[in-house]
């Protein structure tokens, strides 16, 4: 059966001074699956665009900045992550230049920024704890994972870099 996941960009806006990173509270909407987590920002990429158009796109709707400058830091394959149970295939961004001044919120929750040395302290999903330090590592290299998803609980992480 061929892997047909939802693809999808998630990226992390550092501060000028890269101390701090903006993230969303998914404060907004009750039915919400992420409801009272942090997350990165993004989101599906449309048929028409690539990851990169997707990452920007996705960065001027829920920020309200323009990119100028991101790196990518990894991909995750997230099998059975969806609310019924969907994969997802997403491209992890930093996002190390932008323009313009961050919306305080949006339809999904409050941006908050967040310093770097603090983001696992935070209420966010349970695999975000385990790919969220190599986003902000030293290591250039971009990783690849692979982080099955069961009734909305991680099952594992296995991930490797070239």
């Amino acid at each position: 059966m061929p892997y047909t996941p939802i693809v999808a960009t998630l990226g992390y806006v550092l501060s000028p001074d890269r101390r701090q990173v903006l993230m969303i509270h998914r404060n907004a909407r009750p039915g919400d699956q992420h409801l009272g987590k942090y997350n990165g920002l993004g989101g599906k990429i449309e048929r028409d665009e690539d990851v990169l158009a997707g990452m920007r796109r996705e960065i001027r709707e829920e920020a309200g900045i323009e990119c100028t400058s991101m790196q990518l830091r990894g991909t995750i394959s997230w099998p059975g992550f969806g609310r019924n149970g969907e994969d997802w295939l997403g491209f992890v961004f930093v996002i190390d230049g932008w323009e313009g001044e961050p919306l305080r919120s949006n339809p999904e929750g409050t941006l908050e920024w967040v310093p770097v040395e603090r983001i696992l302290e935070l209420p966010l999903w349970d695999g975000d704890r385990h790919f969220l330090p190599l986003v902000f590592d030293g290591d250039p290299r971009p990783f690849h994972g692979v982080m099955p998803y069961r009734d909305g609980r991680m099952v594992s992480w296995h991930w490797s870099r070239l």
